[in-house]
């Protein structure tokens, strides 16, 4: 049996370069973040902006607020726990292994509302606001727990959405 790459030159240089982006189990920028814990995986300086790559704890009652993205799409897998999101006028409880994309100008958001932190991982698809996120948020301290919100938080989530362009929204009563 011939495979049709057979023919190809197996020596070229062009098929032994490098070019992974590899990014350890507990590295990468860990940030807290409207509550959470992300700690950014890839960026999109490092994709040739073609997504950033988040992995997130949200603790109980953690989550962001309503929000929208216009210049880029946001895609969610659950690893464990549970979240409730917001999609446009539609509430959903998503569960572990349970995949949402979320079009770009749709309103937005997950809410942990079981008493027990979750994880997933999600993505921005152009990259760009998880660097907003890594460069702004502020830096996790090992070993500690995500603190209460408080002004200086506030004042860095309003900077971030004004960075990355996302719309603040309400949530429906």
């Amino acid at each position: 049996m011939s495979f049709p790459w057979s023919d190809l030159p197996h020596d070229d240089p062009e098929w032994f370069k490098r070019g992974a982006l590899y990014v350890p189990s507990g590295e990468g920028p860990t940030v807290w973040a409207a509550g959470d814990v992300y700690t950014i995986k890839a960026k999109a300086a490092q994709t040739n902006g073609a997504f950033g790559f988040i992995e997130a704890t949200v603790p109980a009652g953690g989550g962001p607020p309503p929000h929208a993205h216009p210049d880029e799409e946001e895609t969610f897998y659950l690893l464990s726990g549970e979240l409730e999101f917001l999609d446009g006028d539609h509430l959903f409880i998503a569960k572990a292994g349970d995949f949402i994309h979320i079009p770009r100008g749709v309103r937005h958001r997950f809410h942990n509302i079981a008493n027990h932190a979750a994880k997933m991982i999600f993505m921005f698809t152009p990259g760009g606001t998880e660097t907003v996120i890594a460069d702004h948020a502020l830096p996790a301290v090992p070993g500690h727990e995500v603190p209460p919100i408080d002004d200086d938080q506030l004042a860095r989530f309003a900077r971030m959405n004004e960075l990355a362009s996302t719309i603040a929204l309400p949530d429906p009563s």
